[in-house]
């Protein structure tokens, strides 16, 4: 079995479910009480129809069935509508929690699993649901009334229902090792599936790089070999699976020759009637079932346990800060970090070491230096992204910590590297968190980020459906419709990573005049190494490996690198970004 888990979302998903449960136990008492007519009927007609000429008693028997028969139909009928509101009722709150948990999960720790990982919730919700609503659950309600059929075999046939003793215990024991079996087989299919699950996102992620570069060939060899594995394992658990189905099947045949074979030498010796041995014969076969049932079904049993022990796992990551205590005002924009230190492990090395800064409205603030120097996280960490290792980062002089996700993205606009664009249309995109956006709005933000001019050329204009990821649009166009997001709410302090990558010049000069309009009275920090950005910033923060290797005016940060380009040259290290600074001293 896994790890143990606190299962308390469990408890609460089944809280208010419980009084229906109670209805379906007392629902299937019921339809047990009737199922004992029919052997009955049976009983009734061999031995005194049958044998007395019985026509009256016939007709009053069939009568009676049928009554039985009606009621079974409709109390099955109703337990059926319970167990589908009970599904409803699971899936609807299930799902929400699973949203609302992937939601307030920091992105340290969505980045920590693949994508597969957070996929396999909502089967795992599924999994969840057939077990209290599906097969499973009718077959709960039918286990705990066996012994009333047991019951009355020794009532009606006393001198074989003894084996029934013996042939009960031996299908739970076939019962419980098939459960054992298959648990460990289930596991191993599932730990393939993910591995294989993941392969093919990053397949799917990749693949106009994959088409491009034609790397086919090197996916192959990995997808066969997990494919394969996958394959071994879902085999391996299918013949243990239909091993034990068999083997209940076949127990299933001898129960029946056994009784049939002691009852008749108990009619030989006139201890028993032809009509109860029949109805001890239709009355194991009611038994036999859901013994049959269990050991065909211990597989979904295994994979719930699965499910819930990796939903418990989830719900027990930390989260974000949801709620605030109390409502603030709109911050003025002042961000300070104090000795910010970040690591992604534990024993890795840190990516941002010790940095000290203080950043207020008025000016752009550039962060420049090589590959790996820790700008992206930084930008990340100001956006309360990540959370620092070491340190703080403050807010107006309140850690952001306090804030919720909800608050800071209202507050500190962020473009990354890479434009996320979602399936919709711009419009869709543009709105983001906030769908009531007025259309006013909306084109005042795609006018500042220099969008308006190409979706107003689009033949449906801000109703255009860009596609998954907005592969409809060219780099440029995703990138401003993201800085049209980011300045919606015109959010006091603004952080922008790379954001000029993907812009034309014109359109990077267009960026570059509304980030120094709004720099007047906004926080603006943006990394980037292009000239003509930074010629518009007024502070230069150079990073190298984590740590502040210069930082002030740009005109003197820009005089020093420059003095130094020649040993930079010599070096090696960074020439792309030394001609970028270059440039912009120029500039």
């Amino acid at each position: 079995m896994g790890l143990s888990h606190n299962k308390t979302w469990l408890k609460q998903l089944l809280k208010p479910l419980m009084p229906a449960f109670r209805e379906v136990m007392l629902l299937s008492l019921f339809v047990n009480i009737l199922a004992l007519g029919l052997p009955i009927f049976v009983l009734q007609v061999y031995d005194r129809v049958v044998f007395f000429q019985g026509t009256t008693t016939l007709i009053a028997l069939v009568s009676g069935i049928a009554v039985v028969i009606a009621f079974d139909f409709v109390l099955r009928q109703a337990r059926s509508r319970i167990l589908q509101r009970a599904a409803l009722l699971i899936d609807v709150k299930l799902g929400r929690g699973i949203f609302d948990k992937i939601s307030a999960i920091p992105l340290r720790v969505l980045e920590q699993r693949p994508a597969s990982y957070w996929h396999s919730l909502y089967r795992d919700g599924d999994n969840v649901r057939n077990m209290y609503s599906g097969p499973s659950a009718v077959l709960a309600t039918e286990l705990p009334f066996v012994p009333l059929f047991v019951i009355l075999v020794f009532v009606i046939a006393a001198p074989i229902a003894w084996l029934l003793l013996i042939i009960i215990p031996a299908f739970m024991i076939v019962a419980w090792v098939s459960g054992a079996v298959l648990d460990k087989a289930s596991r191993q299919e599932r730990t393939g599936l993910l591995s294989r699950d993941e392969l093919i996102a990053d397949m799917l992620a990749g693949r106009t790089t994959m088409k491009a570069l034609g790397l086919e060939e090197g996916f192959r060899n990995q997808w066969e070999e997990k494919h394969a594995e996958v394959i071994t394992h879902s085999i391996a658990r299918g013949r243990w699976n239909d091993t034990f189905a068999n083997m209940s099947l076949s127990m299933a045949f001898i129960t029946t020759v056994v009784l049939t074979s002691f009852g008749a030498v108990a009619i030989l010796n006139q201890e028993l009637s032809i009509g109860a041995l029949i109805a001890t014969n239709m009355l194991s076969n009611r038994l036999i079932a859901p013994m049959n049932q269990l050991v065909n079904t211990w597989r979904n049993l295994s994979s719930y346990h699965q499910s819930v022990d990796h939903l418990s796992e989830a719900f027990e990551l930390a989260e974000e800060r949801t709620e605030a205590t109390i409502e603030l005002a709109r911050p003025r924009g002042e961000l300070i970090l104090q000795n910010v230190t970040f690591r992604f492990g534990e024993n890795g090395p840190n990516v941002v070491d010790g940095v000290n800064m203080h950043f207020k409205p008025g000016g752009i603030i550039g962060l420049v230096g090589p590959n790996g120097a820790g700008k992206t996280t930084l930008i990340k960490l100001m956006q309360g992204l990540y959370e620092p290792t070491n340190g703080r980062v403050l807010l107006d002089g309140a850690d952001l910590t306090q804030f919720t996700r909800r608050d800071l993205a209202r507050w500190v606009g962020y473009v990354p590297q890479e434009a996320a664009l979602f399936h919709g249309t711009i419009r869709d995109n543009i709105a983001g968190m906030n769908p009531d956006a007025r259309d006013e709005e909306i084109i005042a933000a795609a006018t500042a980020a220099g969008a308006h001019g190409f979706i107003a050329d689009l033949p449906d204009g801000y109703g255009t459906d860009i596609g998954e990821a907005g592969r409809r649009l060219s780099g440029g166009q995703r990138q401003r419709i993201a800085v049209a997001r980011a300045l919606l709410n015109d959010p006091p302090i603004l952080l922008l990573d790379e954001v000029a990558a993907n812009l034309d010049r014109e359109a990077e000069k267009a960026l570059r005049d509304i980030l120094v309009e709004r720099s007047r009275d906004h926080t603006i920090v943006m990394a980037t190494h292009t000239p003509i950005m930074l010629a518009a910033c007024t502070h230069i923060v150079g990073l190298e490996k984590g740590r502040i290797a210069v930082a002030g005016p740009t005109k003197d940060v820009l005089a020093k690198v420059f003095d130094n380009l020649p040993r930079q040259a010599a070096n090696a290290s960074e020439p792309k970004a030394g001609a970028h600074l270059a440039e912009a001293r120029k500039a």
